[in-house]
């Protein structure tokens, strides 16, 4: 695989950072992955946290902090009786923590201004024996904890029979109705805490994780339209989420939310992606550490090659071009922005439904060869190296499925980052002389059309000539040109 454009590292769109009170990064944190820190607002104190779980071995245990989708060693506990501590000068940053002991047991915990306090309780049953001394906030989760595993044992048995019933009888009705109640005692009892507790890092973090109610969305014939209830779901997705509450940046809420509505509530489309980014963008504030991190963690998924999506790049581009300006990306400098917005604006030429660059290359005989002066319906615009391992296994495949489709298909054949005299006996040794083939030493005749990545690359233009699929590989050609039939 031979790489012809500028490798895009995440660094480049992360200012460095400390990612808390890290000693070391756990194994979980990829290696070289971005930090960032989170403002800290308000006086903390140093911090002198006692555990005491009965049934967990002793000695020792580690706390462990999280930062967005990056979990870090936050800190190492000391033993005391039959407790371990976490005491040291430094405050921890406010957020959600876990103090995992030698058996892999875990003891969540929220973590804010006062950060004395004790936990007790029993391995196995934490969420209904936990006592908590010295912070409120920590009352409140256990709180929390302990009325939702109540409700557990009734939400399972109500899964299971309407799993097991058929939709739309009285008896799913039924039980659909005593899930709703369920559902609003849940509610009810933790708006309660809300109220009283408007400030507490529990209530912005419990609160931010609550799913919007599924909305009873009908149509005309009276059945649920499904469709609309996933827009209307997908459109309150985030209004819980405090983005002025910074603290919700050190646990694991935004960044789940973040992904599953990204991968599992947008359809896995460019347009759908782009929409629900848009969507998302316009809630957040321009110069936060939650824009600041969500613009570089979509941005980084769709980098090309990295994702699945048809046209990947097309969501790449556009959070570039509208969340990595001079205007919204405070946490790069002017070069930075500069750089990405014009690697971009090199890949905005060939995204899938646009009108495909019209070039004329030089071919064997010297003389330019036009891309649309190509007669069949389907051209096939394929980038090569001659030295590239994965350029000399694709070309013979490419070859082969020519044969098969060249009643309807030519083949526009790119050699890139070479000579001329191994261009030519790349030609020669895989019978490529049915291709259209051209090299243009200088990249001038295709600079700003056809963007690649590494190579090969492959797109497929269509009858009126705009870009119906791209990033192929060769075995997906055929089922590439039957699909774009079918949507002629």
């Amino acid at each position: 695989m031979r790489f012809l454009t500028l490798v895009l590292v995440s660094v480049l769109f992360i200012a460095c950072g400390d990612a808390g009170n890290t000693t070391t990064v756990s194994a979980d944190a990829s290696a070289g992955a971005p930090s960032f820190t989170a403002p800290v607002t308000g006086d903390l104190e140093s911090p002198d946290i006692r555990v005491e779980i009965a049934g967990v071995p002793l000695p020792g245990a580690l706390l462990i902090g999280q930062f967005m989708e990056q979990q870090y060693r936050a800190g190492e506990a000391s033993v005391d009786g039959n407790a371990i501590v976490f005491k040291q000068d430094e405050p921890f940053k406010p957020g959600h923590y876990y103090a995992y002991f030698t058996d892999g047991t875990g003891v969540q915990m929220l973590i804010d201004e006062d950060q004395t306090f004790s936990l007790k309780g029993q391995k196995g049953d934490l969420s209904n024996s936990m006592q908590v001394s010295g912070s409120k906030t920590n009352e409140l989760l256990y709180q929390g904890l302990s009325f939702e595993t109540s409700q557990q044992p009734e939400f399972q048995r109500l899964g299971g029979e309407l799993r097991n019933t058929e939709k739309g009888s009285a008896a799913y009705e039924s039980l659909q109705a005593q899930r709703a109640v369920l559902v609003s005692t849940r509610q009810s009892t933790l708006g309660k805490l809300f109220d009283a507790n408007p400030n507490s890092l529990f209530t912005s973090f419990k609160r931010a994780g609550q799913n919007p109610a599924l909305k009873e969305i009908r149509l005309s014939d009276g059945t649920i339209n499904e469709e609309a209830q996933v827009v209307a779901f997908r459109n309150e997705f985030w209004d819980g989420v405090n983005f002025s509450d910074d603290r919700l940046l050190r646990t694991p809420v935004v960044f789940n939310k973040l992904k599953r509505y990204v991968t599992e509530l947008t359809p896995q489309n460019a347009d759908a992606i782009k929409e629900s980014m848009a969507n998302l963008m316009a809630k957040v504030p321009v110069g936060s550490e939650f824009y600041k991190f969500i613009a570089n963690w979509v941005t980084l998924q769709y980098e090309p090659g990295k994702s699945t999506v048809m046209d990947a790049e097309a969501i790449h581009v556009y959070m570039i071009q509208n969340h990595f300006t001079r205007e919204t990306a405070f946490w790069a400098d002017s070069m930075t922005v500069f750089g990405l917005q014009q690697r971009a604006d090199q890949m905005a030429h060939s995204l899938v439904g646009q009108k495909g660059p019209d070039i004329t290359v030089p071919g064997v005989d010297g003389k330019g060869k036009r891309l649309f002066d190509l007669k069949k319906p389907y051209i096939a615009v394929f980038m090569y190296n001659p030295d590239c391992e994965h350029c000399i296994e694709q070309t013979p495949k490419l070859m082969a499925a020519y044969q098969q489709l060249k009643g309807e298909l030519d083949i526009y054949a790119i050699a890139l980052d070479t000579e001329a005299s191994q261009w030519k006996t790349f030609i020669k040794k895989y019978g490529m002389e049915s291709f259209t083939n051209v090299f243009d030493p200088s990249n001038r005749s295709i600079f700003k059309t056809y963007y690649v990545d590494n190579t090969p690359e492959l797109y497929l233009l269509g009858p009126d000539r705009t870009i119906v699929s791209k990033n192929l590989k060769v075995e997906q050609l055929a089922d590439a040109i039957r699909i774009a039939k079918n949507n002629e």
